[in-house]
Formats: structure tokens, C-alpha cells, sequence
């Protein structure tokens, strides 16, 4: 029996506590400064996530020493996480000390993603880390979306997590990637529940931004205890980048700065609507020992 690191004990103190955390993906150090500055600011557990939106123009170890020599020495309540990562990727990411992964074998056919992530989990076990996979797929934002063609089957979710072990469970309950043009459909709460029923394991939803606050209440409430989003904070440090240079010609640093700024907002409004506000460790125990 693995014994419960950080990552595992945000999840189940959010479920416990009937939150969810939230996990934000870095694009550069002032993005992760961002972060962890929201975190420390709304007193919040979090989720730094490397994956698609950094490795491709930085690399796996780059991004994670960046990430690590931001967080070093901060008061922020942090863990490091491979989002969607490969197999490959999984690998590196267990040598380099990540806390968490996901392996994302959900392009896989199902019998080869179960094979896979099976053993991903028992390598990742072996150094004492979590693992989030994926079942059914996350399409990227469109307003003609077939989602037949990518929620994930319950029956399908009950077989994946007794034989892999997966620690979380990434499913497609109706996000996705980005945010559409058109009004959002809602989120299929009762696929939710129905996959926590039968797989007793937290669940994990990518692509929360324009997810309206009502359904990730409802969300969280059926079973989700991590949230994923990336675009409507990636949108909140550009704005701020947009407006500065608006005002006509201004210093780079300035520009950034503002980002930043309007970032770290965006990410604490997130944090509080996922209800994990105030929930960082060091909270838990100032208030424990307060009683």
C-alpha cells in the first residue's frame, strides 16, 4: 500500500471537505509566479501543471526545474504535476521528482490504455506517486461537438480504475478544451455520479474555463475534487498584457507585470469558486491546533 503523499492528500481533504482543487498550467516563470502567488494570497492548495502548454517549446526537465526553482524557498501549499503526459514523458517526469502525473493514454484503444496505464501505476506507485489517467476523450472548444463520440462509458470507468489502480480519474462529462463561440452545453452530472458510484475513486475534469459556476458546483457535489483550467487565465494575463500596451509605448516589464497581476485575480476567482480558498495545509493546521 502506497503511502499518501501531498497531491493525494489535497484530493482527499477536498473530498472530504466537498471542494475541489484547482490545477493551472505554467507558460513561463511569470505565469508560475502567478500561480503560486494566488495560492498564497487566497491560502490555496494547487496543482502546478506542466504539460502541452510548456513542454513543446521548453522540454520536460526545463519546465520542471523552472517550476521547482519558482516554488523553492515560497510559502505556497504546491505540487508539481505532468498534465496529460506520454509514456515516454511519465518516465522523465517520475526521474526528475514530479509529484504527481497523468498519463494520458486516452487516444488509446481501451484495452491498450488499460494495459498501459496499469503498469504506468505500478512503476509510479513503486516511487510513491500518484497517478491521474484518462477515459473517454476532451475535444477541443467547437460548437458542433458529437459528444457521443467522447464521453466516458460508466461501465467501461468501473473496469479501468479495479484493474489500473489509477489513483484520479480524468473523464469527459461534456468540457472541453478552450472555450466555444456558443452558449456551453450543460455538464452531464449524472455520468458523474454514476462514474464516482462505480469507481469510488475522485474524479477530475479538464477544460473548466467558461464552465458556468452553477455546473461546477454540481460537478463537485457528483464527485470531481480536481478542476483543470488553463484558458481563462491564459486570457487574464494577456489581457493585461493587451491594455498595458493600449496605452501606447510602454516597457516589456511593464507589460508582464500587469499580466501577472490580472492573472493572479483571475486564479484566486477560481480558487474560491472551486471552494479551496483557505484550504492550504498550513490553514488546516493553524486552525487544528486553534480548537
Amino acid at each position: 500500500m502506497m503511502t499518501p503523499n501531498t497531491a493525494e492528500n489535497y484530493v482527499a481533504r477536498a473530498r472530504a471537505g466537498g471542494y475541489a482543487v484547482g490545477g493551472f498550467n505554467m507558460h513561463n516563470p511569470e505565469t508560475t509566479q502567478a500561480l503560486i502567488a494566488a495560492s498564497i494570497r487566497s491560502q490555496s492548495p494547487v496543482f502546478l501543471q506542466v504539460g502541452r502548454a510548456i513542454v513543446p517549446h521548453m522540454g520536460l526537465e526545463a519546465a520542471y526545474r523552472m517550476t521547482r526553482r519558482e516554488l523553492d524557498g515560497t510559502e505556497a501549499d504546491a505540487v508539481i504535476h505532468l498534465d496529460h503526459g506520454t509514456y515516454g514523458e511519465v518516465f522523465e517526469a517520475l526521474r526528475l521528482g514530479f509529484d504527481s502525473i497523468m498519463f494520458d493514454g486516452s487516444h488509446l484503444p481501451f484495452e491498450e490504455n488499460l494495459k498501459t496505464t496499469r503498469y504506468v501505476v505500478q512503476v509510479a506507485h513503486s516511487f510513491g506517486v500518484p497517478v491521474e489517467a484518462e477515459l473517454g476523450s476532451i475535444p477541443d472548444a467547437s460548437n458542433g461537438i458529437d459528444w457521443s463520440a467522447h464521453y466516458t462509458n460508466v461501465d467501461e470507468a468501473e473496469r479501468f480504475v479495479a484493474e489500473t489502480g489509477v489513483d484520479f480519474l480524468a473523464i469527459s462529462a461534456g468540457v472541453m478544451h478552450g472555450i466555444s463561440s456558443g452558449d456551453p452545453l450543460p455538464l452531464d452530472i449524472e455520468r458523474i455520479q454514476h462514474i464516482r458510484d462505480v469507481t469510488g475513486v475522485p474524479l477530475v475534469l479538464h477544460g473548466a474555463s467558461g464552465v458556468p459556476a452553477s455546473d461546477i458546483s454540481a460537478a463537485i457535489a457528483a464527485g470531481v475534487h480536481k478542476l483543470n483550467a488553463d484558458t481563462d487565465l491564459r486570457h487574464a494575463f494577456r489581457r493585461g498584457i493587451e491594455e498595458t500596451w493600449a496605452k501606447g509605448d510602454r516597457q516589456f516589464e511593464d507589460a508582464m507585470s500587469e499580466g501577472k497581476r490580472q492573472m493572479i485575480e483571475a486564479t484566486i476567482a477560481k480558487m474560491r469558486e472551486y471552494g479551496c480558498a483557505g484550504a492550504s495545509t498550513a490553514t488546516v493546521l493553524t486552525e487544528a491546533r486553534a480548537r
